[in-house]
């Protein structure tokens, strides 16, 4: 299982580090022994909207990958009509399970990958992302099946724990839910 987390200047930092704890334990714990994740940009670091450093992998692709997580933050406003950028992120069309936290889902959308689906964003973005989905919903997680969705900056370790029992099971969600003593339901 390889994952592809979509990094890019100006994301929020929490969007991303909240799935991330989730899903590394799958591994660490060994639900998962053989889940692997890289760090993809369009550059060789980035940094988030306050200015932290995160050292990433410049991947010219994203095929090959089973799980692409796409964080938020404010730059998705204006990076969602970047053609290079949404060119480079459709390189995971054929990956088989897509999801993001916050207005990362505007980048899915701007993708093409929120047609025909529902989805969420943060509040402050359900106008912008109409255009990209079939419904907008105010849930905390919108699953449909290959594309994941979540609400808003915190939701990330609701979409992290969500995304472990798919992969995982209940016992794996149970278990790292436990560890991480997150009061997720």
């Amino acid at each position: 299982m390889r994952a592809a987390y979509v990094l890019y200047n100006g994301l929020t930092v929490l969007d991303f580090i909240g799935f991330y704890d989730a899903l590394y334990r799958l591994r660490t714990m060994r639900f998962l022994p053989e889940f692997s994740f890289q760090l993809c940009a369009q550059t060789s670091q980035v940094q988030d909207e306050h200015g932290l450093t995160i050292l990433t992998t410049p991947t010219e692709t994203l095929r090959g990958f089973d799980l692409l997580v796409v964080p938020g933050g404010f730059a998705t406003r204006t990076l969602r009509h970047d053609a290079a950028f949404i060119r480079w992120l459709r390189t995971a069309a054929d990956c088989p399970l897509k999801a993001s936290v916050c207005s990362g889902s505007l980048l899915l959308g701007a993708a093409g990958f929120l047609t025909g689906c529902a989805a969420t964003t943060h509040p402050s973005a359900y106008e912008q992302l109409r255009p990209y989905c079939q419904e907008v919903r105010t849930d905390r997680i919108v699953d449909e099946g290959p594309v994941v969705t979540a609400r808003g900056v915190s939701s990330s370790l609701d979409l992290g724990l969500h995304l472990v029992r798919r992969l995982a099971g209940e016992e794996a969600q149970t278990a790292i839910r436990r560890q991480m003593d997150y009061p997720y339901q």
